[in-house]
Order: C-alpha cells, then structure tokens, then sequence
C-alpha cells in the first residue's frame, strides 16, 4: 500500500495532467482512507470535475471535496495613482 505522501503526490500529478482538469492549484491530503481535496475555483462544474478526476485515481479511497468557488469577475475601472 502507498503512503499518504505517495498517494497525495499521484492525485496531484493527476489532476495536473488530465486533460479535463490541467489543475495545479489543488492540495491534496491523504488521512487513512481519507482524501481531502482543498483549493479554489471559478465554478461548481469545475470543482465537480476535478472531484470525479480524484476520484477515478483513488479507487477504494473515500474523497472529500473542500473546494470552494470564488467569484471571478471582469476587471473594473481603471486605477490611476
């Protein structure tokens, strides 16, 4: 059996190559049979992606997706100094 550091650094390495995801700012911690996957982004279909990707690479293991979505917004007015 693989070590949670192991385990931890093959779902990030995952998640940064599937051509679905191409994620690298999510971390990634490994408890027993637990997976936790913490970061940001744009969009709940995004976050559910990325869980289904996690997923697909931990067979056996329990995911618990802690991702939150942040409001991504159109640049506002110019700032002059």
């Amino acid at each position: 059996m693989e070590t949670p550091h192991y385990v931890a650094a093959r779902v990030q390495r995952v998640l940064a190559e599937d051509d679905r995801t191409s994620e690298l700012g999510i971390r990634v911690d490994v408890r027993g049979e637990h997976v936790y996957l913490r970061g940001q982004v744009p969009s709940e279909e995004r976050r559910r992606t990325i869980e289904t990707v996690a997923r697909e690479a931990t067979p056996g293991l329990r995911v618990h997706n802690e991702i939150t979505l942040v409001e991504v917004r159109e640049p506002g007015e110019e700032e002059h100094l």
